[in-house]
């Protein structure tokens, strides 16, 4: 959804963690990263050592306008000055290491990092470099582990997928999951006067067009095509829209049947006029 849905002049969630990039070896996935942070609404960014240096023009055209995000940015020359300032850290990884800390995931670590920010905390995730994560000694650093139910036999998220993941589940939490839009409410839902008056139009003009090869069977075949009306829920405005083309079919018909008998009557007079047929 390229820039659906942007309203620039809406406030930004307050309270959010810290996203820490360890050494990211491409700009492109910086940018990535910072554009899933801003769809999640979490706004401070930490960048320790990156290969391409800073700034990268890359990270701002795949930021895709999270430009709050990049020019706030700090950067840190390793990941112990990253987080000196930070009470609580969580690790991503997507390997045992070996180590007796919590294991949680995106879901649980939400909570985590609600719980604590409430208690005035400052909280910090890690994301480690593409193509071989965090080193084990920088997640030791670490008060819990952070890990996705990923497929075993291909676990490696990209960078800006790993900071998505972990950000949406912070944002769902914060804000009830509530979503940002919902069905219009555009139309009163019919009432049952208007549901008989569609199926008295629709009934007569099945007769009519002797849609009912059994009247023994036309009650019970009647009662199905009202089953059917009353399990999709109509506004009144579906049911005009319905009446309209009831009409518009049977209408239609009687315009193509009247059409069909005046080519034929100018077809016979014709014959008549010339002759045809004649002995």
């Amino acid at each position: 959804m390229p820039g659906a849905g942007t309203d620039s002049t809406k406030p930004w969630p307050e309270g959010g963690p810290v996203v820490i990039l360890v050494e990211p070896q491409l700009g492109e996935n910086i940018g990535s990263a910072v554009r899933a942070m801003g769809n999640f609404g979490v706004s401070r960014l930490r960048i320790v050592n990156p290969r391409e240096g800073w700034p990268n023009p890359k990270a701002v055209t795949f930021a895709s306008g999270a430009d709050r995000i990049l020019e706030n940015a700090e950067l840190f020359p390793d990941v112990r000055s990253a987080i000196a300032d930070l009470s609580f850290v969580a690790a991503t990884t997507a390997r045992e290491r070996g180590m007796q800390k919590p294991v949680l995931g995106a879901d649980l670590l939400a909570g985590e990092i609600v719980a604590r920010t409430l208690a005035g905390n400052e909280v910090g995730l890690l994301f480690g470099r593409e193509r071989t994560g965090l080193y084990t000694d920088e997640v030791s650093l670490a008060d819990v582990i952070v890990t996705l139910p990923v497929n075993p036999a291909f676990a490696s998220l990209n960078l800006g997928m790993a900071v998505a993941v972990v950000c949406y589940e912070w944002f769902k939490l914060t804000t009830g999951g509530a979503l940002p839009f919902a069905q219009p409410d555009r139309y009163q839902m019919a009432d049952k006067g208007d549901l008989l008056a569609f199926f008295d139009h629709v009934e007569r003009e099945l007769e009519a067009a002797a849609f009912f090869r059994s009247k023994e069977k036309q009650p019970s075949t009647t009662r199905n095509i009202r089953d059917i009306f009353h399990r999709v829920g109509l506004t009144r405005q579906d049911i005009a829209t319905l009446h309209g083309m009831v009409t518009a079919l049977v209408e239609g018909r009687a315009l193509r049947e009247a059409r069909t008998r005046a080519r034929l009557s100018g077809k016979a007079a014709g014959a008549v006029e010339t002759g045809e047929g004649e002995g």
